[in-house]
């Protein structure tokens, strides 16, 4: 879970994180928060948790891998510190896995079920037009590259390696899957509860043009 100034939703995040029967560990990265967010994360008493800040903000793909770095369970499932995306639904997300049908799962938020919270049209033009390009590139059918949630085995995730530091790490990791032979990609329909900017929203059209940057980069160049 990377975190960055999250103090309004940090502690109700990892409380339901926690509170959901699959989880073994919960790997925390803060990623140099400014407000109270690494004081509310000393606060929490859970053996299942390990804590790690960074100094400076390096983004979230650097949170990430440092997260993964210290993670050891068999299966790894991505989580964000806000509230858009919900824990209870982890169930779906591992299904296919624990059925061994599934090496990689995507969590979609336009699948055909699921709540979702309606926001900014352009975002959502904006993100077809990165899945789309994304899938032109792997030759995947996927409906939500951009997703948070993604899910993997770990003996997938620890034969890549991850280079971006900011939300370029999403067509990132899409492109790198999409070059292992023989691993079974499965998407299910999630709920989406999005957040406007005055709510904390941090992504913005900068780092569309870095996805586009991306996708090429990782797909024709690496």
């Amino acid at each position: 879970m990377p975190v960055y100034n999250e103090a309004a939703t940090i502690a109700k995040v990892v409380d339901i994180v926690l509170s959901q029967r699959p989880i073994l560990e919960l790997v925390i990265v803060d990623d140099a928060s400014t407000d109270n967010t690494w004081k509310i994360l000393q606060a929490i008493d859970d053996p299942r948790v390990k804590l790690r800040r960074h100094e400076t903000n390096c983004g979230k793909g650097a949170a990430l891998r440092t997260g993964l770095a210290l993670s050891s369970s068999p299966i790894v499932l991505m989580q964000d510190a806000d509230m858009e995306y919900v824990p209870t639904e982890y169930y779906l997300l591992l299904k296919p896995i624990l059925a061994n049908k599934a090496d990689v799962v995507f969590g979609s938020r336009f699948g055909s079920a699921g709540a979702r919270r309606v926001l900014y049209f352009w975002h959502a033009v904006g993100n077809l037009v990165l899945t789309t390009l994304s899938n032109m590139a792997t030759n995947l059918n996927l409906t939500d590259m951009e997703t948070c949630y993604k899910v993997f085995r770990r003996e997938v995730i620890e034969q890549i390696e991850l280079e971006e530091n900011r939300f370029g790490f999403e067509p990132e990791i899409t492109a790198k899957i999409s070059k292992l032979r023989g691993l079974r990609i499965f998407e299910v329909p999630i709920s989406y509860y999005g957040r406007t900017y005055d709510e904390g929203k941090k992504i913005n059209w900068r780092d569309g043009f870095s996805a586009l940057r991306c996708i090429f980069k990782y797909n024709f160049i690496r």
